[in-house]
């Protein structure tokens, strides 16, 4: 009862602290992990996304990547519409290539609007039609009232999305690809000799920040998705439609602050409680079937990689090391090691399969907290692995 009332309090000073300072903006804070909300304002209010649109552009490239319909060494070409796009942008050269890596570190920290739209462009036969894609996928993910109409959030009146829709969207982007997540925290990268620095300053100015994405056009405003972590509880916060970036930074770093610390001390709460707390009712909850939507893909055909060797004893003893340590906790059914050859030099890598999604996911993120590099993917049961 008393950590009710605590955090009852919380959430009034909140609306109170922002009421008058943040009228004309909308904003959203959920719990990563079960979806329930934390706080809200004018959440389902009608706003232009800007670059926010590229984190739908984001989530179908990896999306791409995981069914192997690209790699990140491909080489994109680069059309005239994209080269021509508006700042900010990289500054590409139509009739040249960029490959997928860079233009996805390019999107992320330099919001670039050309590398946006080159991946867009490479996943449907124009921008056009992959701003359809992206407006269906949005509906798949329970984006209710989000619509798009090109890949980087350059402006269009019909361009519209909320504050909610942009929190289901950063959920999926984390549930659905932990092996790229971290890319949400790069703070600078180099291109052809010149280094391009982060917009999302929380990244260095607030503790545990560890993503996701600015936003701005003279008609959306400022605007931001974050994420950030502490004593292992995630949440995701989102806010939209400011005047000014430090009022859009303060707002939401204020936000997560208290979440974080009313989290801390009550001694990691209960998620149905703390949502009790706050007067939401089941509209102003994010349910789970909504950002984490069912997978489609056979239920045993996930498994992870864990590592590359120029050998196959190298990679299958490596691969039986690793199922070691997981065992007890993580049971994988098979192991595989995949040979590729690039570059004239032959590449096996170690892999363990045969486990649903989620399964493969939780156990990434587990040997990752212990330095051990993993991508979760998908396998075909059918196929024909590498043999001494």
């Amino acid at each position: 009862m008393k950590k009710a009332k605590i955090l009852l309090l919380i959430a009034t000073m909140l609306s109170v602290c922002f009421s008058k300072t943040y009228a004309a903006t909308s904003s959203i804070m959920i719990d990563a992990k079960s979806g329930n909300v934390l706080y809200e304002d004018n959440a389902d209010s009608l706003r232009y996304p800007a670059s926010l649109t590229k984190l739908m552009t984001l989530y179908l490239t990896f999306t791409a990547l995981e069914k192997g319909e690209l790699r990140l060494d491909d080489s994109l070409k680069i059309s005239h519409t994209a080269a021509n796009r508006s700042p900010s942008r990289l500054g590409l050269t139509p009739g040249k290539t960029i490959d997928v890596k860079t233009a996805i570190i390019a999107t992320i920290v330099k919001s670039a609007n050309d590398c946006a739209t080159v991946l867009g462009e490479s996943l449907a036969k124009d921008e056009k039609a992959f701003a359809i894609l992206m407006t269906d996928t949005a509906k798949k993910l329970g984006m209710k009232n989000t619509t798009f109409k090109n890949a980087s959030g350059l402006p269009h009146s019909q361009q519209k999305t909320t504050a909610r829709d942009m929190a289901i969207l950063a959920s999926a982007l984390y549930h659905h690809f932990p092996q790229y997540y971290s890319w949400f925290s790069i703070q600078s990268f180099e291109y052809e000799g010149k280094k391009y620095v982060s917009h999302n300053t929380l990244l260095k100015d607030f503790e545990g920040a560890d993503g996701m994405k600015t936003g701005y056009t003279a008609a959306a405003g400022f605007n931001i998705v974050t994420s950030a972590i502490r004593d292992n509880h995630r949440i995701i916060a989102v806010t939209m439609g400011h005047d000014q970036q430090n009022l859009r930074d303060k707002k939401v770093a204020l936000m997560m602050e208290k979440a974080l610390n009313e989290i801390k001390i009550s001694n990691k709460i209960d998620n149905k409680k703390l949502a009790l707390a706050l007067n939401q009712d089941n509209k102003k909850t994010v349910s789970k079937s909504s950002y984490i939507p069912k997978v489609k893909d056979s239920k045993g055909n996930w498994g992870i990689q864990i590592g590359a060797f120029g050998s196959y004893a190298k990679a299958q003893n490596h691969a039986q090391s690793i199922k070691n340590k997981l065992a007890g906790k993580f049971a994988f059914k098979n192991i595989n090691v995949e040979k590729s050859v690039s570059g004239g030099k032959t590449i096996y890598r170690s892999q363990l399969t045969g486990v649903a999604k989620d399964y493969a996911q939780n156990a990434c993120l587990m040997l990752k907290k212990n330095n051990q590099s993993c991508m979760v993917t998908s396998f075909n049961p059918n196929k024909t692995y590498a043999q001494k």
